[in-house]
């Protein structure tokens, strides 16, 4: 998946993580996700290569894996639950291979930090991401938009099984 960066849904005020479907011809499907705040600030805050003067929750998280001789080798986004998304962190280092389930949000502000690709299950994206054409694939508000419908015709009933 290709970050798109973060997004703030309006008028909500929501911030919404985009991610798009990376080499695919004619734009490909888009899944934007909810998140809060703080973890859209830290994302942004990757994104922008701004280092605070002392590290923050993701840094040290970073700094953590490092030490206990780990590096993350990819984030998967793996399903979807009752509008509550699930991701796993896929860790390598000398103990062997160990995945951790983490919050998507804050899967993707680590995996920025340390450049690891972002993948999607397909049967996730069949579910819950957006259809984007070429004309769409690099306009933002268009990408908003069809996420906004998206939202209008959602129910809990279809997420059920």
């Amino acid at each position: 998946m290709e970050l798109l960066g973060v997004r703030v849904e309006m008028p909500a005020n929501t911030p919404v993580v985009m991610l798009r479907e990376a080499e695919v011809e004619g734009g490909g499907r888009v899944l934007p996700i909810l998140i809060g705040g703080p973890e859209a600030a830290a994302i942004h805050t990757a994104l922008e290569g701004i280092v605070p003067p002392r590290p923050l929750t993701h840094d040290l998280t970073v700094t953590l894996i490092a030490a206990l001789g780990a590096r993350l080798e990819r984030v998967v986004i793996t399903e979807v639950k009752e509008h509550t998304y699930y991701a796993e962190l896929h860790l390598a280092g000398s103990a062997g291979a160990s995945v951790v389930s983490a919050r998507p949000s804050d899967s993707i502000a680590l995996a920025v930090r340390v450049g690891a690709p972002i993948f999607a299950k397909e049967a996730l994206l069949d579910e819950a991401a957006v259809e984007m054409d070429v004309d769409d694939a690099d306009d933002e508000e268009a990408i908003l938009d069809e996420f906004r419908d998206f939202l209008d015709d959602i129910s809990p009933d279809d997420f059920a099984g």
